[in-house]
Parts: C-alpha cells; sequence; structure tokens
C-alpha cells in the first residue's frame, strides 16, 4: 500500500481549536474564576478588614495631629500607636492610608520638611470631599512655593481654586495663585486671580484688602 493511499485511508482529523486546546482552555477558565473570587474576597473582606483596622489606629493618631509638640509621636508612633507613615503604608487603598498622607503632608510642612510633604500629598488620592480635596492640592501649592518652585506652587494653587468653588479655599488659594504668579512675573496672571477674588468671591476675608494687589498687579503688568 502506497503511503498516498494510507493517508487517504487514514486521514488526520483535524479539531477545532478549542478540541486541540480544550486542557489549557479548562485551565485558563478555572484562572479566571479563581481571580474574580480572589478579587471579590479582596474587596469585600480583605480590604474591609484592613480598613476598619485602619480606621481604629487613625483615631489616635488624629489626637495627635494638630499638636507641633507631638508631631514626631503623629509621624513615628509610640508603644502600640504604629505612627502615621505605617498607617500609610501599611494599610494602602484605605480611606484611612489616603487621610494619613494628607495629615502627614501638613505636619511635614509646618516643620519644614517640604520634599517630605509633597511624597506625602502626591499619594493623596481625592475623594469627592469638597474640603479635603482642595486643601491637599492647596497645601502641595504650599511646599512648592517653599522649595521656590513658583511654577509647580502655581500649577497646584489653580488645581486648587478650582477644585470645588467655595468662599472658604477657593479664596485663599486664589491669593496664593496670585502672589506666586508674581514671582513668576506672571502680573497678568496675578491680576486675573486678585480679580477673580474680588468678582466671586466679594465677601471672602482675601476681597477686604484685594484693590490693593489688583492694582500692584496691574501696574506691573503694563
Amino acid at each position: 500500500m502506497s503511503t498516498t493511499e494510507k493517508e487517504t485511508n487514514h486521514p488526520v482529523k483535524k479539531g477545532s481549536f478549542i478540541q486541540e486546546n480544550t486542557k489549557s482552555l479548562a485551565f485558563i477558565a478555572g484562572a479566571i474564576v479563581v481571580l474574580i473570587g480572589i478579587y471579590f474576597w479582596y474587596q469585600g473582606v480583605y480590604l474591609k478588614n484592613r480598613a476598619e483596622k485602619a480606621a481604629g489606629e487613625m483615631f489616635k493618631a488624629e489626637q495627635y495631629v494638630g499638636v507641633d509638640s507631638l508631631a514626631n509621636i503623629a509621624i513615628n508612633g509610640e508603644g502600640g500607636y504604629p505612627g502615621l507613615e505605617k498607617i500609610a503604608a501599611e494599610y494602602e487603598n484605605t480611606k484611612s492610608a489616603n487621610l494619613a498622607n494628607l495629615y502627614l503632608g501638613g505636619i511635614y510642612l509646618r516643620k519644614g520638611e517640604y520634599k517630605k510633604a509633597t511624597e506625602a500629598l502626591g499619594k493623596y488620592t481625592a475623594t469627592g470631599s469638597p474640603v479635603a480635596d482642595p486643601l491637599a492640592l492647596g497645601l502641595l501649592g504650599d511646599a512648592y512655593s517653599e522649595l521656590k518652585d513658583f511654577k509647580q506652587a502655581a500649577t497646584y494653587y489653580k488645581k486648587a481654586a478650582d477644585k470645588s468653588a467655595n468662599k472658604f479655599t477657593s479664596p485663599m488659594f486664589l491669593k496664593k495663585l496670585g502672589l506666586v504668579n508674581e514671582q513668576l512675573k506672571d502680573f497678568k496672571g496675578a491680576a486675573e486671580a486678585y480679580n477673580k477674588i474680588k468678582s466671586q468671591f466679594p465677601d471672602s476675608q482675601e476681597a477686604a484688602m484685594i484693590d490693593e494687589y489688583i492694582a500692584r498687579a496691574e501696574a506691573q503688568a503694563k
């Protein structure tokens, strides 16, 4: 029997891709199911438990945050309290870790550790809070301003002023935006920031003497 006849009598059966790869596909499908299960466990159990533990430790932290003499304890912890740095690192992806980064940024600013402030605040993720979100951006502006990086400072002050327009934070950051714009010799931009305070937030504390700032900036802009 010739080779051709053998091939004719016993043809090679070629199944579909799925038939030829049944074991591989079954493994992939099983892996996907496992990954989905892990994801929901991570979201519903793991993160929840970590969040609850972090929240408990944050309660202690908040007692130290506003007291300058206790700043180092707030950052590094003491006794059974882990400190904000450890909370931020160990409970990543929780609201408490996010808040810890905001607190750390503020404390580092007060301590004059501006680079550390930018690092901590850079890890903060917006939550939709009309207070915390613009504050985080504004504090970044403060840190960069202290580092004499006025261009970056202006960027963050503008974001802070626009993030959640209100008469409390917006005029404060608009005034700071105007001041750093003056440092950048952008007197037109400074005048625009000051004029926005006057027109949009006339009842704010910053508006009380804003005409002097407007006059100065506009005179320089000519």
